[in-house]
């Protein structure tokens, strides 16, 4: 199993810059990709990105493409979210997550395996 812990999230105004991150640990090894989800009052949890453990792929929900940045510092076991540009419609709790399905990466969040708690991103108008 994999532990998964969120933090970086808060209060910015619209048109700002928040960064969002996930740090990992127990089975790392065992990581095929990260996730970041979101998920807004009263909506499913829905996808933002992905970045494989190792590797270079990345994939984007349209949503956020060219505003959202998906990083990691495998030395730390840490992922990272920029987010850029941001829109009151950003305003969620972010959720980092951990599958060790491979071949791909993944929007489905029934195919992540480990989840963190979760960080509050409000993003004012």
């Amino acid at each position: 199993q994999v532990q998964l812990v969120e933090s970086g999230g808060g209060l910015v105004q619209a048109g700002g810059s928040v960064r969002l991150s996930c740090a990992a640990s127990g089975r790392t090894a065992s990581i095929y990709s990260m996730g970041w989800f979101r998920q807004a009052p009263g909506k499913e949890r829905e996808f933002v990105a992905a970045i494989r453990w190792s590797g270079v792929s990345t994939y984007y929900a349209d949503s956020v493409k060219g505003r959202f940045t998906i990083s990691r510092d495998n030395a730390k076991n840490t992922v990272y979210l920029q987010m850029n540009s941001l829109k009151p419609e950003d305003t969620a709790v972010y959720y980092c997550a951990a599958t060790r399905a491979a071949g791909s990466l993944y929007s489905s969040r029934s195919l992540y395996d480990d989840w963190g708690q979760g960080t509050q991103v409000t993003v004012s108008s």
